[in-house]
This record gives C-alpha cells, sequence and structure tokens, in this order.
C-alpha cells in the first residue's frame, strides 16, 4: 500500500500577485448612455452652427459620430478596451437604429401634419363629384370604398387560393407538380406591379373585352396577393409539430380531416396574420389600378361596371393637378390609406394573439 505524499507550501508560490479579476472592473453608472446622448447632441447642434450648417440632419449626423466617439473614449478610459467595443458595437447598432427610423417617423410626422387639416367628416362622407379642384372641398369617400371593395374582392379570390396551394405543398406536394407550383410562386413574387396590371389589360379588357372596373384591379391585385399568401401560409403549415398529425393518423382519422381538425386550427393564427400582411401590402399599390379602373369622381358602388376610383388612384390624382387645395386632399387621402393599412396590421396582430377556446369538461 503506497502512502500518501505531502508537499510543504511554497512561500514563493503564496506571495506572487494575482491577476487583476474583471469582477471588480470599475463600471459606468447606468445614466452614462443617456448623458452621453444629450451632450453629444448640444456638441453637434454647437459644431453645426460654428460650421454654418443651416441642416438639422447634419447636426443629428454630427451628434451620432460624437456619441459613438464618447461612449468608446470614456468606456475604454473607465472599463478596459473589452467593455468599449462592446459599447462601440451597441453605440453603432442604436445610431443605425435611429438613421433608419427617421425617415419613416419624417413621413408619418408629415403625413399627419398636413392631411389632418383636411380629414373631417365630410371629407370622409363626399366624393369629388362637381367640385371644382382649384378650391377646397370634395372628399374621398369614393375612392375609400372603391379601396374596400377591390381590396375585399382581392382577399375573395388570393386568400382561398394561396392556403389551398400551400396546403397542397406541404401536406400531399411532393412530386413535379408541386416543384412546378413552387417554381411559379417564386417566379410571381417577383413580378413587378405593372407587370401584373398589363397581364390584366391586355387579357381581361382588350382580348375578352371587358372594360375598365374595381374587378380588372382586384384580378391584378391577385396576382400580387397570391403568392404571398402561399409563401405565408407555407411557413405556419411546417411550423406544426408532425406529432399532431401522426397522433391523429393513429387514431383512424382520415388525412382531409386531420387537415382541418388539427393543422389548420394550429396554424391559423399565423396563417391569418400573413394574409393581412398580404392585403397590407397591395392595398397601396397604385400602377395596376391607374391601368385598370380607370378612375372615377362619382360613388360608383358597383366594382364590376364602370371606372371606379381607389385611394392610392385619388393621391396620385390630386397631387397631379398641381395646386394647394389638391395637394390638401392628396395628403388627406395619404393619411387615411396609412391608417387603413395600420388597422389592418393591428387585426393581424390581435388575430395571430387569438387563441380558441378549450372546451371539455
Amino acid at each position: 500500500m503506497t502512502d500518501t505524499l505531502h508537499t510543504a507550501p511554497d512561500p514563493a508560490v503564496d506571495d506572487a500577485p494575482l491577476p487583476p479579476s474583471t469582477l471588480h472592473q470599475p463600471r459606468l453608472p447606468r445614466w452614462a448612455a443617456p448623458a452621453f446622448a444629450v451632450l453629444s447632441a448640444g456638441l453637434g447642434a454647437g459644431i453645426g452652427l460654428a460650421a454654418g450648417l443651416a441642416s438639422r440632419i447634419q447636426w443629428g449626423l454630427i451628434a451620432a459620430l460624437v456619441f459613438v466617439v464618447l461612449s468608446y473614449t470614456v468606456a475604454g478610459a473607465v472599463e478596459g478596451r473589452r467593455q468599449a467595443r462592446d459599447r462601440l458595437a451597441t453605440s453603432l447598432v442604436w445610431v443605425c437604429f435611429l438613421l433608419a427610423l427617421l425617415p419613416l417617423a419624417s413621413m408619418l410626422w408629415e403625413t399627419v401634419a398636413r392631411g389632418s387639416q383636411v380629414m373631417d367628416g365630410y371629407f370622409l362622407s363626399h366624393s369629388m363629384q362637381g367640385v371644382i379642384t382649384l378650391k377646397p372641398g370634395g372628399g374621398a369617400y369614393h375612392a375609400l370604398l372603391g379601396t374596400l371593395e377591390q381590396i375585399g374582392l382581392t382577399v375573395l379570390m388570393a386568400a382561398p387560393a394561396g392556403v389551398l396551394t400551400a396546403i397542397y405543398l406541404v401536406e400531399y406536394g411532393g412530386g413535379r407538380l408541386a416543384k412546378a407550383v413552387t417554381f411559379f410562386v417564386d417566379v410571381m413574387t417577383g413580378i413587378p406591379s405593372i407587370v401584373a396590371g398589363l397581364f390584366i389589360l391586355s387579357s381581361w379588357i382588350l382580348v375578352l373585352g371587358f372594360g375598365y372596373s374595381g374587378f380588372a384591379g382586384a384580378l391584378a391585385l391577385t396576382i400580387l396577393m397570391l403568392p404571398i399568401v402561399v409563401r405565408s401560409t407555407e411557413e405556419m403549415l411546417k411550423l406544426v409539430p408532425n406529432e399532431l398529425r401522426e397522433a391523429s393518423l393513429a387514431l383512424g382519422v382520415p388525412k382531409w380531416r386531420t387537415i382541418v381538425k388539427v393543422v389548420l386550427p394550429t396554424a391559423i393564427g399565423g396563417i391569418t396574420t400573413g394574409v393581412m400582411l398580404a392585403i397590407a401590402r397591395v392595398a397601396g399599390e397604385t400602377a395596376p389600378i391607374l391601368l385598370l379602373v380607370f378612375g372615377a369622381q362619382h360613388i360608383n358602388e358597383n366594382p364590376f361596371e364602370g371606372p371606379q376610383s381607389s385611394l392610392p388612384y385619388y393621391v396620385f390624382e390630386q397631387w397631379s393637378l398641381g395646386n394647394e387645395a389638391s395637394y390638401d386632399r392628396a395628403w388627406a387621402a395619404a393619411l387615411l390609406l396609412i391608417a387603413l393599412v395600420m388597422a389592418l396590421n393591428l387585426v393581424a396582430r390581435l388575430i395571430a394573439r387569438w387563441k380558441a377556446p378549450t372546451t371539455g369538461r
């Protein structure tokens, strides 16, 4: 049996200095970043005034550069190079985020500021029939009605076809037909809106002899909306666990009933969100509407016969008139269109969070 070896402690090793620990490294307080931002804004404005720069956008760019340099320099002096690099990356991310957000915020501010001057109950309940375009007055009721009818027809055509196509690709597809469908869906995703409008114009109006109408515009919007619905629904169906399908099939439930009762209810929130986002995508399309609905100053409640207007067409029409009254109406219609798209996105968010109530005892 061997004896246990005991070594005597080495005084030289015990007295050696320990490496500095990063746990006790000084840290900047939490208010340092906001303080840097305020100081950078002041320095940016001061440098801009001293340099004779009149644009506040230039002041903001200078302030952003000062913020990044100041954060890195102070963090390097207090926290060390490692934390300084981390703060540099964080500062660059925040600056890029604000630079990307600035055009959107500016557009929303300008639209709300100028569109709210005309937006009222009269504007929402009257058309442009009999209104002198050089003078204030008139409304966008006919354009709003046309947009709602055209979008409604587009959803009725594109949503069922897109969902059924996605179900085929995910649940049944796998052969040559599925590959061909996938290829054409990919091609349709990149089709410019003007090409879709020209296709409907040449086939529906020039060849078949139908007139300009809201339905013709809805056909072009369907071409644009269909691949978006297919792709979004396909991704949502792929997220459904295969265990749910296998459990249902193991109980003897037919595949079609499994899809209807298990797969679709599980993915219904994501599918509806994808459809709503596709609606928001095509609601602002202008090129197909310019070619196919032809525009109208009066209220046309029948989307299948006669020219009809829409909000994108109304904005283009009023802005092209080139006077202050028409500019105000164009801004108000743009604000109405943004509000409509935002409402659709809000509905999509609410439906995505909706949970089907559980039943049973």
